[in-house]
């Protein structure tokens, strides 16, 4: 524990806010042990009881974790500890956010004209139009799209998802390496989090049934642009995996295809797979901008009573302004083909960066989506050594569980000149890391 903050409280509750207290105000950082129960019990002239069981509250909200004879700790993202990306330092080229090129996103035409409404509109939140528009947009791609709703964006969904088929320290598999909003979103809603290996085709079949015998009630997946590696599934993949799946029809499947436009492959998913519990959730924020805040989801008939149930007690709908644009925006041809000259664009600079990075012996990923994953021994000395020559990538530790040490690099607004001096600047940090490491 950090020695300038003392835990508080003779109750359960106050222990657990004190300790909540320190991680949001920064006298507990992240791997920060705790003490003992015992200990901390005899120091504050309470019950092992009452520790315990505010160290439990603490865990199921995902502000601690417990790691065996390495003892009570504080989480490495913990709820109530917001996790910004850092400020891009002057001068350097950002490669890290994971945002599209602004040249491929439409300007943005709010309706000109809003007129008020009596009430609300939570007796019929969805626009005719754009659910519409939706149920197309999904059956496009062979998945089921009777039941369809809205979200205020892909994790806002899969947030209201989890959040209603799931029960405090229940657990979730997660692609590993995989987004790191969802990483850090499942412990902070008091789930655990179940690593599932990923190669080239997505989800690897053998990991996710040890998974799904393990005791995982849901799985989160991507079907194609999957972030940070970039793999897709392909037909054969996708039909090993609703194998697996069949085993466990109780088992919830979310797939997060949010690179539906862009993504640069073919849908083969699981959705369109006839499983008993499923739900698919795309945004449009990669592909008509990040200001939108909407999402549509297809689901079974369950998920669907459950997603649309607890809405109606929280936000109760998503904006019909916002609803309207988004509309306007699937309507629109130009638009459309502004779209598809982005997806052209995207898999080309990611193809340049791979394959300069290949003529330099370096190996690298990235067969679909907007970024490009690139496998290293020491992400620091990576990433740092990049800084030097005027780079500003991600390392991979916010991505990854279990999964062996990496960068990820956004290609989206890479030029392949560009990538080129990348990929031999690269050739030279590593060279530099060889030469101080022994090789």
């Amino acid at each position: 524990m950090a020695a300038q903050y003392a835990i508080e409280g003779t109750t359960a509750k106050g222990i657990a806010a004190s300790v909540e207290r320190g991680v949001s105000e920064g006298g507990l950082s992240p791997g920060d042990a705790l003490p003992p129960v015992r200990r901390l019990a005899d120091a504050l002239g309470v019950s092992p009881g009452t520790v315990a069981t505010a160290y439990k509250e603490l865990r199921q909200r995902g502000l601690i974790v417990t790691r065996g004879r390495g003892g009570t700790v504080v989480a490495d993202v913990p709820s109530v500890a917001s996790r910004r990306p850092p400020r891009v330092p002057d001068g350097l080229v950002d490669l890290a956010g994971g945002h599209p090129d602004p040249a491929f996103l439409p300007v943005l035409r709010p309706p000109s004209a809003v007129g008020p409404v009596y009430g609300s509109h939570r007796a019929a939140p969805r626009l005719a139009v754009l659910e519409e528009m939706t149920r197309q947009w999904f059956a496009r791609d062979g998945v089921p799209a009777r039941h369809v709703t809205f979200a205020h964006g892909a994790l806002d969904c899969i947030a209201r998802l989890l959040s209603t088929e799931l029960r405090p320290g229940d657990a979730v598999a997660v692609e590993d390496p995989g987004f790191h909003h969802l990483l850090d979103l499942v412990p902070a809603l008091g789930f655990r989090t179940v690593p599932v290996a990923v190669d080239g085709e997505g989800l690897v079949p053998e990991s996710l049934r040890t998974a799904l015998r393990g005791g995982v009630r849901t799985v989160v997946c991507s079907p194609r642009g999957q972030s940070p590696t970039g793999a897709f599934f392909t037909r054969t993949r996708r039909d090993e995996l609703v194998a697996v799946l069949r085993e466990f029809p109780e088992v919830l499947v979310v797939e997060d295809d949010h690179n539906a436009e862009v993504g640069g492959a073919a849908a083969y998913t699981l959705a369109a797979a006839g499983l008993d519990r499923w739900a698919q959730v795309r945004t449009a924020s990669k592909h008509l901008g990040i200001d939108l805040r909407w999402a549509g989801v297809a689901c079974d008939a369950v998920t669907l009573a459950r997603h649309d149930g607890r809405m109606l007690m929280t936000s109760g709908w998503v904006s019909h302004v916002l609803q309207e644009m988004v509309a306007g925006l699937f309507g629109d041809g130009a638009v459309r083909e502004l779209v598809a000259a982005g997806e052209t664009a995207y898999a080309e600079r990611r193809t340049a960066l791979i394959d300069a990075l290949a003529s330099h012996g370096i190996r690298a990923v990235g067969a679909s989506g907007l970024n490009v994953w690139v496998p290293v021994r020491d992400e620091s000395a990576a990433v740092n050594g990049l800084r030097t020559h005027g780079w500003w990538v991600a390392a991979g530790a916010r991505f990854r569980i279990a999964a062996p040490p990496a960068v990820r690099i956004t290609t989206a607004t890479l030029a392949p000149a560009e990538a080129r001096r990348l990929a031999a600047d690269f050739a030279d940090v590593l060279g530099d890391a060889q030469a101080t490491y022994g090789g």
